[in-house]
């Protein structure tokens, strides 16, 4: 079979998204972290876009961003959508978003530290609080995606933790470094095509 090759357009960027997904709780090793983990219900949606922007800079997370202030607001204020807040001391330093509005299944919608938090091995401890609250009675499947956008060790870490692909798609997107979204310096290992 011949492999079909379609072009970027200038001024985007092209991704594959990968699904995974888990259909039963893992045994889940004991961790430890210096890190704390709290409740942040109903965040407000500049303090979230902060935390946010902060996380997914690196790997180009844009979708809430674009969002419209009262659309994000509704899913923060959604009671099926917990979100946890890491903290180092007082600083907080990452989230944890969990979905529950699909009956039966926990999206992990975003996961993720601060740069300056990433390969310190607070990754294990995360998922092991992730998925603690994810499975709970009457959830059947946790599922979660990544990209290539992401860290090159996303993937691979996701499936130790007992994720399973199921899914492969190819995305585009406005490059948002070139629409100001974010700073022409994010995500320096996805090349600027304008």
């Amino acid at each position: 079979m011949t492999e079909q090759l379609k072009g970027v357009p200038k001024g985007h960027v092209a991704t594959i998204v990968t699904h995974l997904e888990m259909l039963e709780k893992p045994a889940l090793p004991a961790t430890n972290s210096s890190l704390g983990l709290g409740s942040w219900p109903n965040p407000a949606v500049e303090e979230y876009c902060a935390l946010f922007r902060r996380v997914g800079e690196p790997w180009l997370w844009i979708s809430r961003l674009l969002m419209e202030h009262e659309e994000l607001k509704a899913i923060l204020l959604d009671p099926a959508v917990e979100i946890s807040i890491i903290r180092d001391g007082e600083e907080p330093v990452g989230f944890i978003e969990l979905d529950f509005r699909e009956p039966g299944q926990c999206e992990i919608a975003f996961f993720g530290l601060i740069p300056e938090q990433n390969g310190r091995g607070q990754g294990r401890w995360m998922m092991k609080q992730a998925l603690e609250q994810a499975w709970r009675d009457g959830i059947g499947r946790v599922w979660l995606h990544t990209c290539t956008q992401d860290s090159p060790r996303a993937l691979p870490f996701y499936q130790r933790c007992g994720f399973r692909i199921f899914k492969q798609e190819t995305g585009m997107m406005q490059d948002p470094r070139l629409t100001g979204h974010l700073p022409k310096t994010a995500a320096p290992h996805v090349p600027i095509f304008s």
